[in-house]
């Protein structure tokens, strides 16, 4: 009798979790949510703008955007994650490239991957192209500096509350000299509790 209705139990449970159903709400991308206390788009995005615009603003950019008599050209290397969170480094590259090309302060060019896939495109020109419309090389634009840094994080935890410091630093470095041209951090911080 008791496993009948152990039975009987396990097959209500069963059937009412089977019953409960999820709800999705459509919401503003640029809503501000944070259900974990992790890095989240809302941080990636507020560093991204609040950063870009201090480089833009700071008196070293400006003196050396002024000696270019042009906009100076970014290219956006490698940001690294050295928190103990996973962040997709990719997606926050691209929140800065964002900000740089809708800046209309600096040009930005292809990094990375994606420079090399215009590579191998315009290489498949010069054999499947007509001649007309067959990119050349050579005509890059070349990179004045470029953009790069890490995320750090710290963390403090005490019973069911946790602290944590995200940190990121980037430095703007002139391609051909090394020169460092401007050094900046943000700092986003959360307290968490359970």
């Amino acid at each position: 009798m008791l496993k009948v209705y152990t039975s009987l139990l396990l097959l209500l449970f069963l059937v009412s979790a089977s019953c409960q159903t999820r709800k999705v709400t459509r919401i503003d991308p640029s809503s501000e949510i944070d259900l974990s206390g992790r890095w989240n788009d809302v941080d990636s995005r507020k560093v991204a703008d609040q950063m870009i615009y201090d480089l833009f603003d700071s008196p070293s950019f400006k003196t050396y955007a002024s000696s270019k008599n042009r906009k100076p050209v970014i290219v956006v290397g490698t940001i690294r994650n050295k928190t103990a969170e996973h962040i997709d480094a990719d997606n926050f590259v691209k929140k800065f490239e964002v900000v740089i090309h809708n800046s209309n302060v600096a040009d930005l060019v292809e990094s990375g991957e994606f420079r090399d896939k215009l590579r191998v495109e315009r290489a498949e020109q010069q054999d499947y192209a007509d001649a007309s419309t067959v990119k050349q090389w050579g005509k890059e634009l070349g990179a004045d500096v470029m953009l790069f840094g890490e995320m750090t994080s710290e963390t403090d935890v005490y019973n069911k509350k946790r602290v944590v410091n995200y940190i990121t630093t980037l430095y703007l470095t002139d391609i051909e000299t090394n020169k460092r041209i401007w050094y900046g951090q943000n700092e986003i911080k959360k307290y968490v509790k359970n």
